[in-house]
């Protein structure tokens, strides 16, 4: 068990013996910092939808903090985190990036990411880097018009830093930095190859900004960076404007952070439970075969005909449990909650796990089982517990788009290819390496057999 594996065991295993002493709503530091647990699918529902605009603060990372300076979506606060926000969903929902919709665009990268699975030639492969590829080239066909080879050296570059950034920021010694923020100023340690990165990242990201400035056409707009430039030009008269290239490069930053690691995270995952659990997989196909057949790509609208596919990209998402405690919020002012009085600026960490892993809602909450989002006849069922991408103001801008790919992709593979490991599939390890900020799969082998 790694360093950062036993810690989130043992703090999990403490919040919930808390819980049953102090009820759902308790008080832990980390260092000498106050933070508020919310535990259980109640008392976390109650704060981030019930009182949503309340719990809709932001908590710090001071790690990050020194690279993002607020900026963004992710991290931002106030009127700068609700413009950009309310931005950034309204291109994403309704402007379709050019004459071409945003499922278009991921059907083409599940098309191109079967080719790429074929070149493997059924060999025996780690898929971290494929997986990787798929999500982060729709992100760049969303923001910069045009997506990747896979085996551009540019591409090849972002994709490395973005995925060393990602591992970095779950281990054990980011979280320490993170409570004790003078750790960064005086002490070396892997902190400084986020900012290494980082400025790699925002430098090619700058680069790519100037380019549109330079072809901008504001009657065409093609593209996220397009939209955001022609923002900028309306507003450049005001002066307490959100639209500003500062805010851009955060924002395009944040997409590629959320859009990219976590859906290829969750879809490497995905894949190994597939592996581990094969008679999942055969029934996962039989109803591709049922509704979709081989020879055409598979839509959003299948969706619906596929209650098995939808139960088990749910449970996917539901059994890994991407980010237990989410992303730390805090209380927007003071606020009586529950009999306790919160002071503004109180860290809050709502744990997920509580709510995806609650046993009354799902039973048997630690084994993988699509039957959890099915009813007796075999239909799908929805769940309220079901928040992997948290839940109310601060719920992820990209949900919709992070859907669409798990399906899509999943769906594209299964159809193509059936799964095989060189080892027993019940002898697969399937517990998550890493959970103190993110829980990660073990490395694994899979063979990808064309069908």
């Amino acid at each position: 068990m790694s360093l950062a594996t036993w810690i989130t065991f043992i703090m999990l295993e403490s919040w919930l013996q808390y819980s049953k002493v102090y009820g759902p709503v308790f008080t832990v530091y980390f260092g000498m910092k106050p933070v508020v647990v919310l535990y259980g699918y109640e008392a976390v529902k109650e704060a981030l939808i019930d009182h949503g605009e309340e719990f809709s603060g932001r908590g710090i990372f001071p790690v990050n903090a020194r690279n993002n300076k607020g900026l963004g979506i992710i991290s931002s606060n106030g009127n700068r985190w609700k413009e950009t926000r309310r931005f950034a969903l309204m291109t994403l929902r309704n402007f379709g990036m050019g004459k071409r919709s945003i499922e278009e665009r991921v059907q083409e990268e599940a098309r191109c990411l079967v080719e790429e699975l074929r070149k493997t030639k059924a060999s025996s492969c780690d898929p971290t880097f494929i997986l990787g590829c798929a999500p982060c080239n729709v992100i760049c066909s969303i923001i910069f018009q045009n997506r990747f080879d896979y085996k551009d050296e540019i591409f090849l570059a972002l994709m490395e830093r973005f995925n060393k950034n990602f591992q970095i920021q779950s281990s054990p010694w980011i979280q320490l930095c993170n409570h004790f923020p003078v750790l960064i100023d005086y002490f070396p340690g892997i902190h400084n190859k986020i900012y290494e990165n980082s400025a790699h990242i925002k430098s090619y990201i700058l680069e790519k900004i100037k380019e549109h400035q330079e072809s901008l056409d504001v009657n065409n707009p093609r593209d996220f960076i397009d939209c955001f430039l022609i923002k900028m030009e309306q507003e450049k008269h005001n002066s307490q404007s959100e639209f500003t290239l500062e805010n851009l490069m955060s924002t395009v930053t944040d997409l590629f952070v959320a859009g990219t690691e976590t859906t290829s995270t969750t879809l490497r995952y995905g894949l190994l439970l597939l592996l581990k659990h094969p008679e999942v997989t055969a029934k996962v196909q039989e109803e591709i075969d049922r509704v979709i057949g081989r020879h055409r790509s598979p839509c959003m609208q299948d969706r619906s005909h596929m209650p098995y596919m939808d139960a088990v990209v749910h449970e996917i998402q539901r059994y890994i449990d991407l980010v237990p405690n989410s992303l730390p919020h805090t209380v927007t002012h003071d606020i009586k909650f529950r009999n306790y009085l919160i002071p503004k600026g109180t860290a809050i960490l709502p744990s997920l796990t509580s709510v995806l892993h609650d046993g009354k809602e799902f039973p048997n909450p630690e084994k993988f089982d699509p039957g959890h989002f099915l009813d007796e006849s075999g239909n799908f069922k929805k769940s309220n517990f079901f928040m992997p991408f948290s839940t109310g103001k601060r719920i992820c801008v990209g949900e919709g788009l992070a859907r669409m790919e798990l399906f899509l992709f999943l769906t594209s593979i299964l159809q193509n290819f059936n799964l095989k490991s060189l080892i027993d599939p019940k002898k697969l390890n399937a517990t998550s390496v890493s959970g103190v900020f993110i829980s990660l799969p073990p490395l694994y082998k899979i063979s990808f057999i064309p069908v």
